[in-house]
């Protein structure tokens, strides 16, 4: 499950700016500022007035924080009702978060269902981590029969707002032919756009593919350079794949595939 707590904070701090009135976007603002400080305790003692007071944005402040143990003892039961009362004002992020805690059994008894109708809606109001988690569920038949058609829709529509998890999955639907027309090249496309991003999982599959020529042509210095980046990643399983590349290399190609790895991590971490 990915980290519920701390998606979309900047993001709802810049969409509370906008809707809220001047004298409360100051506070609100004011908050922020102190949280991004690491002052939580004040950031608390703006935003909890708020949220009594009904502020979705507050509210859904107080369930990161509750969520998260910054400034308060990390308590998870008041992180969803914060979260809740959010949710309920139809605030996309605290849907997908009161969502998460569903699915993990946060603060809450573990219920698919119940994860599912919160990733929804926070899903239909364009929320790209609630897309991704809805074709999950789908794809997975966690509360609701299993459906590869349907986790194709929504991994498609996380994967176009560039989500590199749902953009890998979206490839791996294709190469599988589960809820899609089989197609390799539509694969390798849209895994190839999380790779690029630096998403390890993609990586290695890349690499395996170059290797044995999986849906592109054979190619033992991409298998390399794309084995090479996700292992340094912490992908163990393409430091074994490498490993048995290796011995069908030359030297050359091992010294160009290094090259190309070495412009990778320049050019990615500038």
């Amino acid at each position: 499950m990915r980290c519920a707590h701390s998606i979309g904070l900047f993001v709802v701090v810049i969409i509370a700016l906008a809707a809220l009135t001047s004298v409360h976007a100051g506070q609100f603002e004011d908050a922020y500022d102190a949280y991004v400080e690491g002052n939580y305790t004040e950031a608390l003692g703006i935003w909890k007035p708020m949220a009594e007071q009904g502020d979705a944005h507050a509210q859904y402040s107080l369930g990161v924080i509750y969520g998260t143990g910054k400034g308060v003892q990390q308590d998870y039961t008041e992180a969803v009702k914060w979260y809740r009362k959010a949710a309920e004002q139809n605030h996309s992020s605290a849907q997908y978060n009161l969502g998460a805690m569903y699915e993990s059994g946060e603060g809450v008894h573990q219920d698919n269902l119940q994860a599912l109708k919160w990733f929804k809606k926070a899903a239909d109001q364009g929320e790209v981590a609630a897309q991704f988690s809805v074709g999950k569920m789908y794809a997975k038949g966690m509360g609701v029969s299993q459906d590869y058609t349907e986790a194709s829709k929504w991994y498609r529509k996380a994967a176009v707002q560039g989500d590199l998890e749902a953009q890998y999955y979206l490839g791996m639907l294709y190469g599988s032919g589960r809820g899609l027309p089989q197609d390799d090249t539509k694969c390798v496309e849209w895994v190839r756009k999380a790779a690029d991003k630096g998403y390890p999982r993609a990586m290695r599959y890349l690499g395996a593919a170059y290797f044995v020529g999986d849906g592109v042509p054979q190619d033992y210095v991409s298998a390399y350079f794309w084995l090479n980046i996700a292992a340094a990643k912490g992908f163990k399983d393409a430091v074994d794949i490498k490993n048995t590349l290796v011995e069908e290399m030359t030297p050359s190609q091992i010294e160009e595939a290094q090259r190309l790895s070495r412009e990778w991590w320049t050019k990615h971490n500038q």
